[in-house]
């Protein structure tokens, strides 16, 4: 784990900011943080140099793109050996229909979020590519019907 960055209340205003719109001019966020434009630059740099900010990217909808299949599944390694979690760790990025991957505790060792086509896209990566993998012994999935929330933003608050 990585140590927290003590963030003041500017920070944390530019952060809101940028989680809603990061598109938006420096001259946009330091209006909208109450600041001008110079200070707010270094501080966005200073926040990119910190890992604070890790990636500035754009939000795509999956549904407008032909991706309306979503299932969450739970992923249990054969032997949960730290060699057989680093292979998983590394196997799970090569797999663009996986956009969220944790490793988790209880029953299974992983809780991944796919994202594909359909039911049948889904049905081919989970028989071609996750259970025809050695190091799985069981997948139970859960198929999404409605996403009622769906946010990047995280809920910062000031101190």
């Amino acid at each position: 784990m990585t140590d927290n960055i003590l963030l003041d209340p500017t920070d944390i205003r530019v952060l809101r900011v940028l989680q809603r719109d990061a598109s938006l001019s420096i001259a946009e966020v330091a209006k909208e943080a109450g600041m001008s434009q110079t200070p707010c630059w270094r501080r966005i740099k200073r926040l990119k140099e910190q890992g604070v900010i890790r990636q500035i990217t754009a939000l795509i909808d999956r549904e407008k793109v032909g991706l309306g299949f979503v299932a969450y599944s739970f992923v249990k390694l054969t032997v949960p050996s730290r060699e057989n979690m680093d292979t998983f760790d590394k196997l799970i990025h090569h797999w663009p229909e996986v956009v969220i991957c944790e490793r988790i505790t209880g029953a299974v060792d992983y809780l991944i979020k796919v994202v594909t086509s359909d039911i049948k896209a889904y049905d081919n990566f989970l028989r071609l590519k996750l259970l025809d993998n050695t190091l799985v012994s069981d997948v139970q999935s859960r198929i999404v019907v409605n996403t009622v929330k769906d946010t990047s933003a995280l809920p910062l608050r000031e101190s």
